[in-house]
């Protein structure tokens, strides 16, 4: 139980990596509460209930600041901490550049880095006052390499790593760490609809020659989360089954 009696927040936990993330952290003994706009997470929280772990679901864009705050008061009031935060939350709008709109750029940018600075900035004072945390934040290898018709995608990944050593220097004083995740090519529901020949093709330019499953990732999420990784923080933890680019 590597998390017992900690609190934990999973942005974006009803299906992919945060549901993997919210499902292994329930058995590792945290009482998760999961964020998303998605009604799955009503089933995910129930499945981690009936299974003996604790978690429950609120209905909430993670870019609401005035929602998160509230949201963020009630958790306080009801277990007294909150200990790790995982800024999972993300979308895309996949185009090429000279095709991308400003709303297109807008959504991912708001969604997928904004969002990380208001969930960040809310339980900060909490983690702060109780001199612990963890924040952990989704990145991407497209924000460590690029990748076609990402822009928007890939600047708001690279934001996430600068925010996250920004955060290591300004918060390590207070018990907190932040690291990042950077997932290579993982089977979610989105990947899945691609053509076979695709997620073929992504597979054989991967060295390990397989592709991660959802729960390869949420095992990242929990080595910083836990006490062996008390003393890492500013890192990008890249889990891409040995893919490289430079």
């Amino acid at each position: 139980m590597r998390l017992e009696n900690r609190v934990a927040i999973v942005t974006g936990g009803a299906r992919g990596i945060g549901q993997a993330v919210a499902e292994l952290f329930a058995k590792e003994g945290a009482k998760v509460i999961i964020w998303d706009l998605l009604d799955m997470g009503e089933e995910t929280a129930a499945g981690i209930n009936a299974n003996g772990g604790v978690a429950e679901f609120t209905k909430i864009s993670v870019t609401d600041q005035e929602g998160i705050l509230a949201e963020t008061k009630r958790i306080l009031e009801k277990y007294g901490q909150i200990d790790i935060l995982i800024n999972n939350a993300g979308i895309t709008r996949d185009k090429s550049f000279s095709k991308m709109t400003i709303e297109d750029w807008n959504a991912v940018i708001n969604v997928n880095l904004t969002s990380v600075f208001i969930c960040t900035q809310a339980v900060l004072p909490a983690m702060r006052e109780q001199n612990y945390g963890r924040i952990i934040s989704a990145s991407s290898t497209t924000g460590l390499w690029g990748n076609f018709g990402q822009t928007n995608y890939a600047a708001a990944k690279a934001g996430i790593i600068g925010m996250t050593k920004t955060w290591a220097l300004e918060l390590g004083k207070y018990g907190i760490t932040a690291n990042a995740i950077a997932p290579g090519f993982t089977l979610t529901e989105m990947t899945k609809a691609m053509p076979a020949a695709i997620i073929e093709g992504a597979k054989q330019q991967i060295p390990a020659r397989m592709i991660a499953e959802p729960l390869d990732i949420a095992h990242g999420y929990l080595y910083l989360a836990s006490e062996e990784a008390r003393f890492v923080t500013g890192s990008t933890l890249c889990i891409s089954g040995g893919s490289v680019r430079h």
